[in-house]
């Protein structure tokens, strides 16, 4: 097999994973990034290997609970009322696939990748030393009513259809794994496929360390444009740099959208912010990621402290962080974790790359077809990464693909 040049837009953990595939296959990789090393999504997620979140944001019904979180400093969901007016035509789409045949259709797509999951994460771990950071305690989701507990049966149906395990139970048993939880939880979902990783920013960077060892080089820039030329692709980057390659994989999560657009395609792709507080003395011992179901945010356990983190702030990337929204999670914390010491902790905001589906856009451009996606993850970056980047590898040796990619393609937009 000819061995080909590819850049990779973006050193993000998705990124990452495709360089290392993508090296697997014998091709030679350039990242193309401001600073691989820098702050990024990838570093301040939650670090859970989410593989049974299956069911898209989407859902029926979830319009009648929007002006509710947004009119709720402490809700999930905020918008920068500026960034509105560019928001709408994602929020229709959004709307188009608020329905129950969507949600079953979506849930198929995002469970075909997720139960690669395993499959591709083990290897690229084990061939990364990373291997002793994956932990395998499950995941408990809690909730403060019965009510709750029981208007979310059908999305726990849904995914036990798609082969995961929940194991439902009272807010006694659910203290029993984690003594920490307050009297207010009053019901629980242990889901025991869940794993989570010790720090994200120890499988970023351990990835990078590999990929560079293995002979990937790195241009500092921010990709601004791709065109064609005689002999394959360019990238222009800022300061006048530009990169030629035979293959391009856009990978450069929540800014994917102006280079997508570059060559014609058109995606629907919003910056979902989030927020997060890393405390590392909390006073209390935490065993596995919680999912807190009424207020959609989590407390995750990591090798730097525990970290609570969710909302979703839908303001372009140009807006400064309101970590406002980050008090507000410590907050609504302590409420389920009473005896937490939030008394010092460190907060991070970072953009997660969402589409108004659910799905990531994976596969060839339909208007040049060397340039691949790879991106719009969402919530999925870290669980879905080492499988996308096998299917990226495998777009450019032209294998075929262990799932279908038809729903993933930038073309349903």
């Amino acid at each position: 097999m000819k061995q080909k040049k590819v850049a990779i837009i973006g050193a993000g953990i998705v990124g990452l994973a495709c360089a290392w595939h993508v090296q697997q296959s014998g091709h030679k990789v350039v990242l193309i990034d401001p600073d691989p090393k820098a702050d990024k999504a990838s570093y301040g997620n939650a670090g859970g290997i989410a593989v049974t979140e299956i069911v898209p944001a989407s859902t029926p019904g979830v319009f009648l609970k929007i002006p509710k979180w947004l009119l709720d400093p402490l809700g999930p969901l905020s918008l920068r009322w500026a960034h509105a007016p560019k928001l709408i035509p994602w929020m229709i789409r959004f709307s188009k696939v608020s329905t129950h045949s969507e949600m079953q259709r979506l849930a198929s797509a995002l469970s075909a990748l997720n139960a690669r999951t395993y499959d591709d994460l083990t290897p690229l771990l084990e061939n990364t030393g990373l291997s002793d950071k994956l932990y395998n305690y499950g995941a408990l989701t809690v909730y403060e009513t019965e009510a709750a507990f029981d208007a979310d049966a059908a999305e726990w149906d849904l995914k036990r259809k798609h082969g995961i395990e929940c194991v439902p139970m009272s807010g006694d048993e659910a203290r029993q794994l984690e003594p920490a939880l307050g009297a207010v939880v009053k019901k629980a979902m242990f889901t025991p496929q869940w794993s989570q990783v010790s720090d994200p920013i120890e499988i970023h960077n351990g990835i990078l360390e590999t990929v560079l060892r293995l002979g990937a080089t790195v241009i500092r820039g921010s990709g601004k444009r791709i065109t064609t030329t005689q002999t394959g692709l360019q990238i222009e980057c800022d300061a006048g740099k530009r990169v030629e390659a035979d293959q391009i994989v856009i990978a450069a999560g929540a800014w994917s959208k102006s280079l997508a657009a570059t060559i014609g395609d058109r995606v629907l792709l919003e910056s979902e912010r989030g927020y997060n507080t890393t405390i590392a003395a909390p006073g209390i011992d935490v065993t596995r990621e919680i999912i807190f179901a009424e207020r959609k945010f989590v407390a995750t356990p990591l090798s730097t402290g525990l970290r609570i983190g969710g909302a979703a702030e839908f303001g372009g990337l140009s807006s400064v962080a309101n970590h406002k929204r980050t008090d507000a999670l410590v907050r609504l914390a302590k409420r389920y974790l009473p005896d937490l010491d939030d008394s010092q902790g460190e907060k991070w905001s970072g953009h997660r790359p969402a589409t108004p589906d659910s799905l990531p856009v994976i596969g060839r451009s339909p208007n040049v077809p060397n340039v691949i996606h790879a991106f719009g993850h969402g919530h999925l970056g870290l669980t879905q990464a080492a499988t996308t980047g096998r299917l990226v590898a495998d777009i450019i040796d032209e294998k075929p693909p262990h799932i279908d990619l038809t729903p993933y393609r930038i073309e349903r937009f």
